[in-house]
């Protein structure tokens, strides 16, 4: 039908520039976060972009369902304020006969966004606590920046370096303090190395001095070296120590009864139902009265949807917590959603009012 084809071409410019728009906020909102984290001392500086690109992907199946929400609620409040709509219902056509074509337009958005949540999403998860994970456990004469003091990986040591080296595997004029055992050391060198040493990663000092003071009795002893070798906090880069739920694969996740996978199991379904809910909601929703403006309904159709989202992060948290069985809150909310917004729906469809009994009428005249 023309007009079915006329409203899905106008869905799928409209969606095509809120989701622009939605990913240049994110992506804008995603950088200030990062750098904070790479400010900190959380991320390598240089690794910003690449986090940045994966925190995009993993926030993508919420925004294709954000956008696709807006751009129902934009499309038909358009048609409603341009008197299309008007056109359409008087021809004999109900609002029910929209759900068709907005689910021939949907059901791309629909696959790509169980894809994402499915796949991608654990995937760059992954890929960003590797990179945070590497950059925790890189070397630590490599954690050094020169003139500032540094604490090492496993926290045990404090390091210091005069001035730069072109070698990042290498410093000069060391200075260490190590706390270990009930001793503290305090060492300092001209020179610092990083060498393998039977397999392991060891710092090698060279022409310098280190004095053992104990921390009960205060006694010191004092000695030189020509060339000393201390053990880094790790030999090399190993697999992360803590696997997160959102890391974890979509398979493994299906054959795991523990609480924190079913929790993530339910957010990473949740994208994907709350997508196919919108479509409706959005239906139920959209209209046009001029005397509360133009803006209205997107206003409501944000705060509908922060607070569908909102209750999908709540409802995980209950999961994990095992306040509620997975499969009870997929029913109670995404199935309660879905009978609200055909309730609605069939409201609007054939024009339910609520009235009041005459007698009550007649006392109140009376």
């Amino acid at each position: 039908m023309l007009f079915h084809s006329s409203i899905r071409k106008e869905l799928a410019r409209t969606f095509g520039a809120t989701l622009v728009i939605l990913i240049t906020v994110v992506m804008t909102t995603t950088v200030i976060r990062t750098l904070g984290e790479a400010t900190r001392g959380l991320l390598d500086p240089t690794d910003v972009m690449i986090i940045m690109g994966y925190s995009l992907l993993s926030q993508m199946p919420a925004i294709l369902s954000f956008s696709l929400f807006l751009t129902i609620v934009s499309v038909l409040t358009r048609m409603y304020r341009d008197s299309e709509m008007v056109i359409w219902l008087g021809s004999g056509q109900g609002l029910s006969s929209l759900i068709r074509p907005l689910l021939r337009f949907a059901w791309p958005v629909f696959v790509l966004i169980l894809t994402l949540a499915l796949l991608v999403l654990p995937w760059a998860s992954s890929q960003i606590e590797d990179l945070r994970d590497k950059y925790q456990k890189r070397s630590d004469v490599s954690r050094v920046e020169p003139g500032q003091f540094q604490e090492s990986a496993n926290g045990d040591k404090v390091f210091f370096i005069d001035k730069d080296s072109s070698n990042k595997e290498q410093g000069i004029n060391v200075f260490m303090v190590t706390r270990e055992g009930g001793i503290e050391t305090v060492t300092s060198a001209g020179r610092g190395a990083v060498q393998v040493v039977d397999d392991q990663k060891r710092l090698v000092l060279e022409n310098g001095q280190r004095v053992e003071i104990a921390t009960d009795t205060r006694e010191a002893n004092f000695s030189t070296f020509e060339r000393y070798s201390i053990k880094l906090g790790f030999d090399a880069p190993s697999a992360r120590n803590f696997v997160p739920a959102s890391t974890l694969p979509t398979n493994y996740l299906l054959t795991s009864n523990l609480p924190a996978h079913q929790g993530e199991l339910v957010w990473r379904f949740g994208f994907f139902l709350a997508a196919v809910n919108v479509i409706f909601l959005g239906l139920a929703v959209s209209g046009f009265n001029p005397r509360v403006g133009r803006a209205s309904n997107l206003v409501f159709a944000f705060m509908a949807y922060l607070v569908y989202f909102n209750m999908l992060a709540l409802g995980k948290n209950w999961v994990e917590t095992g306040q509620m069985p997975a499969v009870n809150l997929l029913l109670a909310l995404h199935g309660g959603v879905l009978a609200f917004s055909l309730l609605w729906l069939t409201i609007r469809q054939n024009h339910w009012t609520l009235r009041l009994p005459a007698r009550w009428l007649a006392g109140a005249r009376g």
